[in-house]
């Protein structure tokens, strides 16, 4: 029944629970900042907020959305979203009195530490409104397969502030989208006029409009609510319309914050003409008048709902929603609202008018005049939680024991990540079908040609590979279609990090499990950093190899050489990062790699590990050709591999100096070991695989043993505890130093770490080695330095 024909059987519902919404989530607020008074600053952003978003999040949870759809929450309306999850039963008194604090609902919605049914995390602005870009194409994906189409296609569904509009993800998602046929989204732009700072500029509408129906969006403006459109019909409505289409946004916003007698004199002393105009003004009281002024769409009900009904196709659709900051509430409209918080006497007021007596604050249907049944009743009919909770699970994929692949005597690991691929892309697995590779322009250069080749590029409708068609030799075949299992991405990685964190949750967003693999060069992590710690945020579970790396990428110059890479690495939780130096090494930790990022155990304390509860994971590859060792792979050396480190050369009882490297550096380190052990006893060389699972396993052995789980150590533990104690550790790695430096810290011995810690130049490897002393001679004079005894008779002198 449409919104135009509907009676107040429907709306009067809606609009009682709009005014609870409202006042939970403004209560919510205040009871927050009254309990931790500190804490301020940023509550006064989620007031003002939630105020103007709360009519838009009831006409869309209570009336337009169905189970299917999932919908990034703007961050600071998190107090009206927690207040409807409230109303319908998905979130907890406790946790709304604990807002903001420990245990509590969480300030931005969390899909991992929120429990009331949270879709997208948000909190980084513009990366929520993004999310629901991939998540629509990862839904194509899937239906593509044949895959989720016992459920009906939902909706993506953002809602968005105007100054989100400021960041440059925002725009890099919607060309992504073009590109791909974009279907099923809906961005609700919450057009209120303010960011944090400021008022926004004037026509910038127009140039939003714009740029959505560019790119291929239907753009829908919600500017007057139902009381402004029976006005302009009025004799003299027309003028008035004028006048506020022509008026300022800060003169707008001031006269909201103003009220109704500065709306009257300003209106009267420029267009009341002592007729029609000045008829219509007078008509109305000041209170009268100032919800007339403020009647704008996106606090009007039957509007929002009329507009939200009436899309009835699956194309892209921008609501362009007029609001007012902190609507309805004291502080609507001023310029400082986003740091503003409601004193106590205007709490007590905003209470008297709501109905709500005092010690009932947080009753359920407190304040309403329609009884407690019927509005349970109703609540329980809303299509968007009749099936319950809206989190799927998805079974695991069986993965192999051990991954093979034929690789050269000398080669590299990027190489072999190609291979280890290409094997699985024969093969007629399960696994092998929910591999979903992407790539930021850079397919071929990272060694996903040959994974494409064989399982082909994704588009939901066929492409030719005209090239191939006309017969023009190339190594690449460019089919697109439905069956391919490759996303080709622009160059924007931010993008790639947004589509690995949306095709990462398909197993919980759309009940079917993908195993996302991502490529991208080493430096470039930076570029899309925000993105992938969103990613990780939400614990979205996708594989990630960025190479090359390092100053090993020697003719490129600095500005593709990464130093603190290892760093993100070993400091990004929900991602555990690993650098091989060999083949072998590589394929353990990819069949570990495909088996973690589907484990989902709940682990009653800090697992700083996540045996339990798995995550991401991060290669750090290189192109740098290594002769590849010939030996057994074992489970228990397979094992000591994944765990992070091994002994390449086992230390003698007398062990003077241990060598410790981690990736493309292998060559100097052995080559180290053979020009000192001559001079020095015992010499130890440690292949470290993952800085980052070693110094976590470390890092939980101490945990568990501070609660009393006395035999508890880890890998670091064992390999460096059978040192003596006067033994030095010289640490190496084609990156900052103190990814490995922290070594000499788990026994106590001296260390000396070597690394990168400026940027890069052109030259060969050699060249660079020796300027940022990793090179065999800089690991022997690290060496002599720490310990000393006899000259060691292969060092030359620096020149």
């Amino acid at each position: 029944m449409a919104v135009g024909q509907a009676d107040d059987r429907r709306l009067a519902p809606l609009r009682e629970l709009e005014r609870k919404a409202l006042w939970l989530a403004t209560w919510t607020i205040h009871n927050a900042n009254h309990l931790r008074p500190s804490d301020g600053l940023k509550v006064g952003g989620h007031q003002a907020s939630s105020a103007s978003l709360a009519t838009i999040m009831t006409a869309l949870y209570f009336a337009a959305l169905r189970p299917e759809d999932r919908v990034a929450v703007k961050p600071h309306a998190s107090p009206v979203f927690h207040a409807i999850q409230y109303l319908f039963g998905n979130q907890t008194r406790e946790k709304l009195e604990a807002f903001r604090a420990f245990g509590g609902a969480q300030s931005y919605p969390s899909r991992t530490k929120d429990v009331d049914d949270v879709d997208f995390s948000t909190g980084s602005v513009g990366l929520g409104a993004a999310a629901t870009v991939f998540a629509s194409l990862t839904q194509d994906y899937l239906r593509a397969k044949g895959l989720g189409t016992e459920r009906p296609e939902g909706r993506m569904i953002a809602l968005v502030g105007d100054a989100e509009l400021d960041e440059g993800n925002i725009f890099e998602c919607l060309l992504e989208g073009w590109k791909h046929g974009l279907r099923n989204c809906w961005w609700i732009i919450d057009y209120n006029r303010q960011s944090l700072d400021a008022v926004v500029r004037e026509g910038l509408y127009e140039r939003i409009s714009a740029l959505f129906e560019g790119l291929g969006w239907d753009v829908v403006v919600l500017k007057y609510g139902r009381l402004l459109e029976e006005a302009f019909a009025e004799p003299g409505g027309g003028k008035l319309r004028d006048w506020i289409d022509r008026c300022p946004n800060q003169l707008f916003s001031a006269l909201s914050f103003q009220g109704g007698a500065a709306w009257r004199k300003r209106l009267l002393d420029e267009i009341g003409d002592q007729g029609a105009v000045t008829a219509l003004i007078e008509r109305r009281s000041d209170v009268e008048l100032a919800a007339l002024m403020t009647n704008l769409a996106g606090h009007d009900l039957p509007t929002l709902l009329e507009a939200f009904e009436r899309i009835d196709h699956d194309r892209p659709v921008c609501f362009l929603a007029y609001t007012i900051k902190g609507y309805g509430l004291p502080l609507a409209g001023h310029k400082d609202n986003h740091s503003g918080l409601m004193t106590p006497a205007q709490m007590a007021a905003f209470r008297q008018s709501m109905g709500v007596r005092e010690g009932r604050e947080w009753d359920l249907f407190e304040g309403l005049s329609i009884p407690p049944d019927e509005l349970q009743a109703f609540l329980a009919g809303v299509p968007f939680v009749a099936k319950g909770r809206r989190g799927y699970e998805s079974g695991k994929l069986p993965v192999p024991a051990r991954l093979e692949a034929d690789v050269p005597v000398e080669t590299s690991t990027q190489a072999a990540f190609g291979r280890l691929l290409d094997r699985l892309a024969k093969g007629d697995t399960a696994l092998a079908d929910r591999i979903v590779t992407t790539s930021p322009d850079v397919t071929v250069s990272t060694n996903l040609g040959p994974w494409v080749n064989r399982r082909g590029l994704f588009a939901r409708e066929s492409m030719a590979d005209l090239f191939r068609e006309e017969r023009i030799a190339s190594a690449q075949k460019w089919e697109f279609g439905p069956k391919g299992q490759h996303l080709e991405l622009g160059i924007a990685e931010m993008n790639l990090f947004l589509a690995l964190g949306a095709l990462g949750l398909s197993h919980s967003l759309f009940g079917e499990r993908l195993i996302p693999v991502g490529t991208l060069y080493d430096p470039f992590i930076a570029r899309g950093l925000d993105a992938l710690i969103y990613a990780c945020y939400q614990d979205a579970r996708f594989i990630l190899a960025a190479t090359p790396s390092g100053v090993t990428l020697a003719p490129e110059g600095g500005a593709h050489q990464s130093i603190a890479t290892p760093l993100i690495g070993l400091a990004q939780d929900g991602l555990a990062s690993f650098e091989p130096a060999y083949a072998d090494e590589l394929a353990a930790i990819l069949a570990f790699a495909f088996d973690y990022v589907q484990r989902d155990g709940k682990s009653g304390v800090a697992d700083w590990e996540r045996e339990e509860t798995g995550g991401s994971v991060y290669l750090r590859l290189s192109t740098r050709m290594l002769e590849q060792p010939q030996r057994a792979m074992t489970p228990e050396f397979a094992g000591e591999i994944v765990d992070g480190a091994y002994w390449w050369r086992e230390p003698g009882p007398n062990c003077e100096v241990v060598i410790a490297y981690q990736g493309a550096v292998a060559k100097e380190a052995i080559e180290a070991v053979g020009l000192i052990a001559g001079d020095r006893r015992d010499v130890g060389l440690l292949a470290v695989t993952s800085a980052d699972r070693l110094m976590a396993g470390w890092t939980a052995a101490h945990r568990a043993r501070e609660r009393g789980v006395a035999h508890a150590t880890s890998l670091a533990e064992r390999l460096l505890g059978r040192l003596p104690r006067h033994c030095a550790i010289v640490t190496v790695i084609d990156g900052h130093p103190a990814t490995l430096g922290w070594l000499g810290s788990v026994c106590g011995h001296r260390v000396r770490a070597l690394g990168v810690e400026h940027f890069g130049q052109t030259g060969t490897i050699a060249d660079l080695y020796r300027h940022f002393g990793i090179d065999a001679q800089g690991l022997v004079r690290a060496a002599e330095g720490l310990a000393p005894g006899r000259p060691l008779r292969h060092l030359t002198a620096l020149g």
